[in-house]
This record gives structure tokens, C-alpha cells and sequence, in this order.
């Protein structure tokens, strides 16, 4: 026998090995009775994660202009970079962000929607018309920006 062989017949073995592992350890895994109950535990620690994260991201006190206007340059040039990287999910958020922030936001969307793609400005829209009234209300309390 050539050591070719039984080095291809070593491998076989060991991944056969490796491969009842995984299964053995998955069934054990999924008979768990707390399984469940932990995976749903991880969803929601997953959720609140996200909206820890997202709560970061809130825009400054409104009286504060130059804070405002600060993070309203932050938010368009972050949504610009990110179209020109195609990340239009995420483009999206920061430039609903600088809308909730801006003093004149309709004037801001007409802007975007001669400047962006059809398709973004249709999920900015839609991302803005998804948000709680009060969050709009507060927006359109701030100063203006100009």
C-alpha cells in the first residue's frame, strides 16, 4: 500500500469521525429542553442590543444649533458614503436621521429626491413614514439649520 492511500483512508476516517461529531452534538444541542428558551433569550438580547445601538445614534438636545447642524453634516455625508458604496440600507438611516433633524425638512426631500436614486429616495420615504408620529413631531420642532 502506498502511503498516498493510506493517507487518503486516514483523512476519510477523521472526517467521517468529525462529521458523527457534529451531528451527535447538534441532536444533543436540540434536545436540550431549555433550548429553545435560550434561543429565543438570544433574539431578545439580539433586539435589545440593536436598540441600544440605535438609541447612540439619537440626535443631539435641539438647542443647541451648532450641535444640531454638527450631527445633521454627520448623518448626510455618512448616508453619502454609503451610496457611493452601495450600502443603501444603511444610507438610508442616516439620511432619515438628518431629516428628523433638519429645520426645513421639506425642502431637504425635494433635494434628495432630485439628487438620489429613485429606489433610495422611495426607502427614505418609506423609512420616514415607518416612524412613531411623536419622533416626526419633535422633528419638525427644532430650529432651522440655514
Amino acid at each position: 500500500m502506498s502511503s498516498r492511500l493510506i493517507a487518503g483512508i486516514v483523512a476519510g476516517i477523521c472526517g467521517t469521525f468529525f462529521l458523527g461529531y457534529c451531528i451527535y452534538f447538534d441532536k444533543k444541542r436540540r434536545s436540550d429542553p431549555l433550548y429553545k428558551q435560550k434561543l429565543l433569550e438570544r433574539r431578545r438580547q439580539a433586539k435589545l442590543a440593536q436598540k441600544e445601538e440605535d438609541t447612540k445614534n439619537r440626535a443631539p438636545d435641539k438647542t443647541d444649533a451648532a450641535a444640531v447642524q454638527q450631527y445633521f453634516m454627520e448623518e448626510v455625508q455618512q448616508g453619502e458614503e454609503l451610496l457611493t458604496h452601495g450600502e443603501y440600507e444603511q444610507a438610508v438611516k442616516h439620511l432619515t436621521n438628518a431629516v428628523l433633524v433638519c429645520g426645513q425638512p421639506q425642502q431637504l426631500l425635494q433635494l434628495f429626491q432630485n439628487t438620489l436614486p429613485p429606489n433610495v429616495f422611495q426607502m427614505l420615504v418609506e423609512n420616514l413614514n415607518g416612524l412613531p408620529t411623536g419622533m416626526k413631531e419633535k422633528s419638525e420642532e427644532g430650529d432651522s439649520l440655514d
